[in-house]
């Protein structure tokens, strides 16, 4: 069962309407799917950031004076 579609007005630049207007003839699909597609796909990007942070939260902090000195002790630097 698909999820009743939400309508919402967005204001674009003329030059990016027009590349969405283009691109949405190009690939047969219509602008709200490209603008849907595009937000879903920043969305899942941001979840996943949260979920790197979140799985990196524990790990000890090194100051950068502290990491620079190792480099240079290693010969890194």
């Amino acid at each position: 069962m698909r999820t009743a579609l939400r309508r919402a007005t967005v204001y674009f630049d003329p030059r990016v309407h027009r590349a969405l207007r283009l691109r949405a003839a190009e690939t047969d699909q219509s602008i709200s799917e490209l603008i849907n597609d595009a937000v879903s796909l920043s969305l899942q990007e941001d979840a996943e950031d949260v979920a790197a942070f979140e799985e990196r939260a524990q790990e000890p902090n090194t100051r950068f004076r502290d990491a620079v000195r190792d480099m240079r002790r290693r010969g890194r630097l």
